[in-house]
């Protein structure tokens, strides 16, 4: 944080809490546009006094645009929601951390967004906008895509911006994982080829076959194509989970998962679970792919958030040189204790 924002923050800390309010105003009205005063105040546990007076000065700004259906953001608005959340960031040392957490995981980029995924739902829509952002960032014309599924890449498909690029290549990074239809890969895949206009390639395999069905179904030559695209593709976008949870959304047995959590596995990325600081603890080939086939892909992209997955994430290595996290204020602050408790630094 610059010694300016110190100094506000000790001077007029009503400034700072002012400025992260309209911050969370603003957020709120881009994830649910357009909404209605009323519901705006809801979401906010605010009363409507207090938001009237935000809308009014956010409208004489030109940052929003009141109509029958509820508020919008223009993009004066949205410009002004970008800028906001890095100051938000830098008020709340988020920078810092950031800084902590690339050092000790092993990132060669970490975004902190501010807030507490599992406290607040707008927390995750805004880590899957932050992760659009990167992700179109990164793009370029010819590149094969691969997307996991998850509620937080589903979040980021969401938030992408319609684009061009006809001559890319979107696929699954695997297969079918759980029963909630609209968070599998295969729906992600397609809804973000519609958005960018490129094709794409789905994966029909569950998640959980057995070394000996998947021997059977990588012998078809449409599944082997898709596991082909997959290990040449130039970017991975992935969640990071707790092992438990992941565990269970695999359908393994409750006598299975007690004796993966008594191995000590805390975290999943990629059909890997994992120990504390990063002991690989059991490793499950996803239509027979792992990370390790995955340690030179030219971006890689884990977003995840929620101060639950703390733990699983400060566990979770990708050992790949262009790995970037993606993660929220909750999660990060929690990992950061963590590594203070393992190591008495910082």
């Amino acid at each position: 944080m610059n010694s300016f924002l110190k100094i506000q923050q000790k001077i007029i800390p009503e400034a700072t809490a002012l400025l992260e309010r309209r911050y969370n105003i603003l957020r709120t009205i881009f994830n649910h546009q357009p909404i209605g005063r009323r519901t705006l105040s809801q979401k906010l546990e605010l009363g409507e006094r207090i938001v009237r007076g935000d809308l009014d000065f956010f409208k004489s700004m030109d940052f929003i645009d009141v109509s029958i259906p509820g508020v919008t953001l223009t993009d004066k608005g949205i410009e002004m929601l970008s800028n906001l959340r890095e100051l938000v960031s830098q008020i709340k040392g988020l920078d810092d951390m950031e800084s902590i957490l690339k050092r000790e995981l092993g990132y060669k980029k970490i975004i902190v967004v501010p807030g507490d995924s599992d406290k607040d739902p707008n927390v995750k829509k805004e880590l899957g906008n932050v992760a659009a952002l990167y992700l179109s960032s990164v793009i370029r014309h010819k590149d094969i895509i691969a997307l996991t599924g998850g509620s937080t890449i589903k979040e980021m498909v969401n938030s992408f911006p319609k684009m061009d690029f006809r001559d890319n290549l979107i696929v699954p990074a695997r297969g079918s994982l759980g029963r909630i239809i609209d968070i599998q890969s295969n729906n992600v895949v397609a809804a973000l080829a519609e958005k960018v206009g490129a094709n794409y390639k789905l994966l029909n395999v569950p998640d959980n076959l057995s070394n000996e069905s998947l021997e059977v179904l990588l012998k078809e030559k449409e599944i082997r194509e898709v596991v082909d695209y997959i290990r040449n593709t130039q970017i991975l976008v992935l969640g990071i989970g707790r092992a438990d949870k992941m565990a269970a959304r695999r359908g393994l047995s409750e006598e299975e998962i007690t004796k993966l959590l008594e191995e000590g596995a805390v975290g999943e990325a990629f059909g890997t679970y994992f120990g504390k600081s990063g002991k690989s603890i059991r490793r499950i080939n996803s239509v027979g792919i792992c990370l390790d086939d995955f340690k030179d892909v030219q971006h890689m992209i884990a977003v995840t958030g929620g101060s639950s997955k703390a733990e699983a994430i400060e566990a979770v290595r990708l050992h790949n040189r262009n790995a970037v996290l993606i993660t929220d204020e909750g999660a990060a602050r929690k990992i950061v204790s963590i590594l203070k408790s393992q190591y008495n630094e910082f």
